[in-house]
């Protein structure tokens, strides 16, 4: 499929499995798009999906056959930059970070707020030459496609938090009991090892982004589990845990969908498109984007 002419507002960036489940849950064979060359490398294939009104970009963040490049290794600029390319102005991450709050349930859902990122070697800004980039994060998550996910987990009546703050670390190994309890005593609720940079990198592009997070498991020291080889976790998931976590893998295409619906008719009234206004009324950048990166 052409790129040249092709311009989707929405796109969803999903972890690993997430492309057969949505190939599953929606009808009809989505376009393939082919990888999208940027100034930061080239994107994995992306696909064009249509479902019940909607037209929407899938981007496989980890690769479109399952988990073939771990969290710290993921393009996070070409991604970013290749949805913009696209036309994308909003944004619906899913992920399945572990839980640090001991008040939260491995299976239930959660719409992050705010995020602290301990990674410590992934590129997280596009413009490493201008002197750009010093923009405001009081709300590093869209507030709008926050409420807007928010909005689509009570239409399901989905177990959820409407706020959590998610860590993200480096990986790609499980962190230590030691790193939880310090994490912890930040007041994260959450850890993962996505969400940053793409939060940001989506900011820096005046895009809105949002996450919607399915709960897999208690992180390292919160909850007595056996080590048990060769089975994803290592034993940190029950069986039961299990049985829930596939539940809500199993509903979060529902509810991206839903969410993009209650708001696709809407304006973005929100700050995130203007994120580098004050460049461009002192001059320092034009409108054309793509020129931002040197200026």
């Amino acid at each position: 499929m052409k790129n040249k002419s092709l311009s989707i507002p929405l796109a969803i960036i999903g972890g690993s499995g997430a492309h057969s489940l949505l190939s599953k849950n929606i009808i009809g064979k989505p376009k393939i798009i082919t990888g999208i060359k940027t100034p930061f490398g080239k994107t994995a294939n992306l696909y064009s999906y249509k479902s019940k009104g909607l037209e929407f970009l899938f981007l496989p963040r980890h690769g479109s056959d399952g988990y073939k490049t771990s969290a710290p290794f993921v393009n996070y600029r070409a991604n970013i930059w290749g949805l913009k390319e696209l036309g994308v102005q909003r944004i619906i991450a899913w992920s399945g970070p572990g839980v640090i709050n001991p008040t939260f349930e491995v299976g239930h859902y959660a719409v992050p707020h705010d995020v602290l990122d301990v990674t410590k070697n992934r590129p997280s800004t596009f413009f490493e030459k201008g002197g750009l980039g010093f923009i405001r994060m009081s709300h590093p998550f869209c507030p709008d496609m926050r409420h807007a996910i928010i909005y689509a987990l009570n239409q399901f009546g989905c177990p959820h938090y409407d706020e959590s703050i998610y860590c993200c670390t480096e990986g790609p190994r499980l962190e230590t009991p030691a790193e939880i309890n310090l994490y912890h005593s930040y007041g994260a609720d959450l850890v993962g090892m996505t969400l940053a940079p793409e939060v940001f990198l989506a900011r820096e592009l005046e895009m809105c982004y949002a996450a919607v997070c399915y709960l897999t498991n208690f992180a390292e020291g919160l909850a007595t589990r056996d080590y048990k080889s060769g089975v994803l976790f290592e034993g940190m998931m029950t069986d039961k845990e299990k049985v829930a976590v596939d539940s809500s893998l199993g509903k979060i295409p529902s509810i991206v969908t839903s969410a993009f619906q209650a708001i696709v008719n809407h304006d973005r009234e929100c700050d995130c498109k203007n994120a580098m206004l004050r460049y461009r009324e002192r001059g320092d950048i034009k409108d054309d984007w793509r020129t931002w990166i040197d200026p």
